[in-house]
């Protein structure tokens, strides 16, 4: 019996491009976000309550759920969802960027040190991920600038250093007016440090979390439980990780601003991030270093889970589209 013709092989699906792979990530993103803003919200003023004050100062809010109580009794849906349009952007670029760009760099990795392109090793991995988490932070930088003073600020119980914008549009616009473009990258470096640690474990977690799962037979491959259950494992390592530099990052990009006599606007708290986590530390304890860490977990959990399990599901549906075979 002759072999089968090449012609009647099936075609090796052509891989996801660069370009297809951020599309898709931004919008496993953007659904996963609208969820976990109201947390992110929480955890904001939380980080912010007590700031460089000894002893943590008088508490507006007792933990993240009385945030959640207050702010929807004094701001209603609009308090709860505080800086969600830059938050959309925001994942747009550096969640496209983070899952966009992380196969691309892992492989290109791989193959200047040697490995298979394919191969999953820790390394390579970690790199790429935080590699591509750093493309996303600082081309999503004056995004997550805005959106964390738009979600700290409060009109009934203010915590933190107050900036009111009407829109993101307004703040954009307010920032540029007043320092130009350093303004807008104010705390960037704080950004890409915060984003670094957490893409570093996001996705080399998530990979390996799935991979075990598969290759012992615990689960399918294409079943929603292994995806739920490997955002879970990669959410938790994320938060353990990226928590201190985060709380850093909302202080620094929040904190007030004035105008040297050389014409520089510079921030009056912390010179840069490090500055802020030796201050925060020697002032108010380590452990203020984890405030909001429970709203962080309650934003983190369900972030993870819902943009990693919404990219594999939504990746699949577009190779599915692109190949025809959706009913």
């Amino acid at each position: 019996m002759s072999a089968p013709s090449a012609s009647s092989r099936p075609a090796t699906p052509r891989p996801l491009s660069t370009a297809e792979g951020f599309v898709l990530g931004g919008i496993a993103a953007c659904v996963a976000v609208t969820f976990s803003n109201p947390a992110e919200v929480a955890k904001t003023r939380l980080q912010l309550q007590g700031e460089l004050v000894r002893g943590g100062g008088e508490k507006v809010y007792r933990n993240v759920f009385d945030v959640f109580a207050k702010t929807w009794r004094n701001e209603g849906l609009r308090g709860i969802q505080r800086g969600l349009p830059p938050a959309y952007a925001y994942q747009i670029l550096l969640n496209g960027s983070r899952l966009g760009f992380y196969e691309p760099i892992r492989k290109a990795t791989n193959r200047l040190v040697g490995m298979g392109p394919m191969e999953q090793n820790p390394v390579t991995s970690v790199f790429a991920g935080a590699a591509s988490g750093a493309i996303g932070a600082s081309l999503g930088n004056p995004l997550f600038l805005i959106k964390a003073r738009m979600q700290a600020y409060s009109p009934a119980l203010p915590v933190g250093t107050q900036h009111h914008y009407k829109s993101s549009w307004d703040a954009l616009r307010t920032i540029y007016q007043r320092e130009h473009l350093r303004g807008l990258v104010r705390g960037v470096d704080a950004a890409i440090l915060r984003t670094s640690m957490g893409s570093s474990v996001q996705l080399p977690t998530y990979n390996w979390t799935k991979n075990q799962l598969v290759t012992k037979g615990i689960l399918p491959a294409d079943s929603i439980l292994t995806y739920l259950a490997s955002s879970s494992v990669s959410g938790m390592c994320v938060l353990v990780t990226m928590q201190p530099a985060d709380t850093a990052l909302t202080r620094v990009y929040n904190q007030p601003t004035i105008r040297l006599p050389n014409g520089r606007i510079t921030g009056t708290l912390y010179k840069n991030p490090i500055d802020c986590l030796w201050k925060t530390v020697t002032t108010e304890g380590p452990l203020a270093l984890y405030k909001g860490s429970t709203a962080h977990f309650l934003r983190i959990a369900p972030h993870t889970i819902i943009t990693l399990t919404a990219n594999d599901v939504i990746i699949g549906l577009y190779k599915r589209l692109r190949r025809g075979t959706v009913a």
